[in-house]
């Protein structure tokens, strides 16, 4: 009997995503499927897990002959329930998240829903990719990411991930015909300029909307956003070491202040 691989499918637009269902398409063709995604959008997210509130999952059928559950939760409560709840003993090979609307490049790892349900996965020593499409729209095209997708599963199934165990994968909104492939480089160094609309709302009580410019100060041509605006697929290798090793030397100086003095 042929092994068929067990994948863990997520993500933080919910059950009901159209990026979600593409993700499953694919993956179904590559292994055994089980699906647990939020009952409501969490994008924006992060890491959060939910500590004062009962969880809840329900077992829905959304993927014909595919195992797949709502949760009440977060996308990180979504995997600790997979895997603490709904997989008993099995042991997946791997954990997609996805598809997002939206890049979740460079700084918007850090806020990401997808990505922190695939860095969760991955800090539970399963393999993970996080799928995004810089697409916000919610009937985005996903069908021309298909064969993308099938092709970075598929090597992740077959070869691992060598020295990590995350991959945060970009793919840009252009026809395929213009897409040159993938490109394996680093996150780059960007940041968000935000500010706040005030507002007022009917009951004339002030509300403020989150917004913003995103800010690329990196002008490397090794960096994820510079793959995506020249048509290439970025694929970061990611950690979860957030050490700053560079600033390490100059900081040992601390190390000269004796604590004794203190404690006199």
């Amino acid at each position: 009997m042929t092994y068929r691989p067990l994948i863990f499918v997520t993500n933080d637009d919910g059950i009901n995503a159209p990026g979600l269902k593409a993700l499953v398409d694919v993956a179904r063709d590559l292994g055994d499927l089980i699906v647990v995604a939020p009952d409501s959008p969490q994008s924006g997210q992060g890491h959060a897990i939910t500590l004062k509130d009962p969880l809840r999952l329900k077992r829905v059928d959304v993927f014909d002959g595919v195992e797949a559950y709502e949760c009440s939760g977060t996308p990180v409560d979504c995997v600790k329930l997979g895997k603490h709840v709904l997989l008993h003993q099995r042991e997946a090979d791997l954990c997609i998240s996805g598809i997002n609307h939206g890049s979740n490049a460079s700084i918007n790892i850090l806020y990401s829903g997808t990505m922190s349900a695939a860095m969760e996965a991955s800090l539970e020593g399963i393999n993970s990719i996080g799928f995004s499409l810089l697409n916000y729209e919610w009937d985005a095209d996903f069908e021309s990411c298909k064969p993308f997708l099938k092709e970075i599963m598929q090597h992740v199934l077959a070869h691992g991930l060598g020295g990590c165990k995350l991959l945060n994968v970009n793919i840009p909104a252009v026809p395929t015909a213009l897409l040159k492939g993938f490109r394996v480089c680093r996150q780059a160094e960007a940041r968000w300029n935000e500010r706040y609309q005030e507002g007022t709302d009917p009951r004339g009580q002030k509300y403020y909307w989150l917004t913003g410019e995103f800010m690329n100060q990196d002008k490397g041509d090794d960096t994820d956003v510079w793959a995506l605006e020249n048509n290439y697929i970025s694929v970061v290798p990611s950690g979860h070491d957030l050490t700053c090793y560079d600033a390490i030397e100059g900081l040992k100086a601390l190390e000269q202040k004796a604590a004794v003095p203190y404690l006199k």
